[in-house]
């Protein structure tokens, strides 16, 4: 029998999987694993982590954050893929039309190349604004103008639905104009809603094209007092409404310190669903992604939501071997006269 999928996204300790990780897997209201840098070694041991996942739970998202720049959590044996940052300084140093072909070809490649591993989607890209207010941020976002996010997010976003993956918007409503990093503390942003559109442009201008959108643990007092992940306003009204999104909404991790003051982990879990979240990410604390499964399950939380079948029509797999002695030599080649 089919299980389902349910909402919670959780991760791994290490290379292999324990017995308590495969009893894990076998949860109804897991619905994804999201791999880190500790998982990886090299590309047979990954094969083998990924089919022993498989075995367990076919229908699992197995997810990764693979930007490129500091945000790539595999390395070795992958290509090294500059930061986003890199297409929008194309832009301003070469042309438009360079800098589209530019962002088709990351998006394309780093798409592409996780899915080759067996991998379903890497949370790409960066829609944040680059106002050199936010390190967390920084060069993680393409460009400081909103229109310029929008031209070049819209290839790379292109060159991953050519590959075969979802795209996933971050951080909604945007958090290039906050300073403080949301993993280890909430940042507040105090600018009225006209002030706030600027940010929100890259999401409005493609919420008809992306796949799923990830909220920002952000507080915006004029707007909500909750953070934007666990705020019905932002999510149900704005987002949904709104900007008529209608792709799957990932939270953010919510054992990051912009998501603590809103209770323990189980509260937090539901708040966030609550307010409209479909899959919420518990990352590095085992203990609260068992607390939080145990407690959706006592609740009998329902696990028949429509856009938990959104990536249920993934492209089918990549052959690895194939792919890194053709195509991505090709590819690689392309880039390097790019960077």
């Amino acid at each position: 029998m089919k299980m389902h999928r349910g909402p919670v996204i959780a991760d791994l300790g290490g290379l292999t999987l324990t017995s308590e990780e495969k009893h894990l897997l076998l949860d109804p209201y897991l619905g994804g694993i999201i791999l880190f840098s500790r998982n990886y070694q090299n590309i047979p041991q990954l094969k083998s982590l990924i089919l022993a996942i498989r075995a367990i739970r076919p229908e699992l998202l197995i997810c990764v954050d693979q930007e490129g720049g500091r945000v790539q959590r595999l390395i070795q044996e992958f290509t090294p893929l500059p930061p986003l940052h890199t297409i929008g300084q194309y832009l301003d140093s070469m042309n438009l039309d360079s800098a589209k072909k530019l962002a088709n070809l990351l998006g394309y490649l780093m798409a592409k190349e996780v899915r080759a591993i067996g991998i379903d989607l890497s949370f790409a890209p960066v829609l944040d604004l680059n106002r050199g207010i936010s390190d967390i941020i920084g060069n993680r976002a393409i460009h400081r103008d909103p229109s310029k996010v929008y031209e070049l997010a819209l290839h790379y976003i292109q060159g991953m639905h050519q590959a075969g993956m979802p795209a996933t918007g971050k951080h909604f409503p945007g958090h290039g104009s906050v300073q403080l990093d949301s993993h280890l503390a909430l940042p507040m942003d105090n600018r009225d809603f006209d002030e706030i559109e600027e940010d929100m442009f890259p999401f409005a201008k493609l919420a008809l094209k992306l796949d799923a959108i990830m909220p920002a643990h952000i507080v915006f007092p004029k707007i909500d007092a909750n953070p934007v992940g666990f705020s019905a306003l932002w999510l149900k009204q704005i987002l949904r409404k709104t900007l008529q999104f209608d792709g799957v909404i990932f939270s953010d991790d919510l054992s990051m310190e912009g998501a603590a003051g809103i209770g323990d982990y189980p509260t937090r879990a539901k708040a966030a669903l609550e307010a409209g979240c479909d899959f919420i990410l518990v990352c590095n604390h085992p203990e609260g992604a068992r607390a939080v499964l145990a407690e959706l399950s006592q609740e009998a939380y329902p696990l028949v939501n429509p856009r938990l079948n959104h990536f249920s029509s993934l492209a089918p797999e990549i052959n690895w071997e194939s792919f890194i002695t053709q195509e991505r030599l090709s590819l690689q080649k392309t880039l390097s006269e790019f960077v």
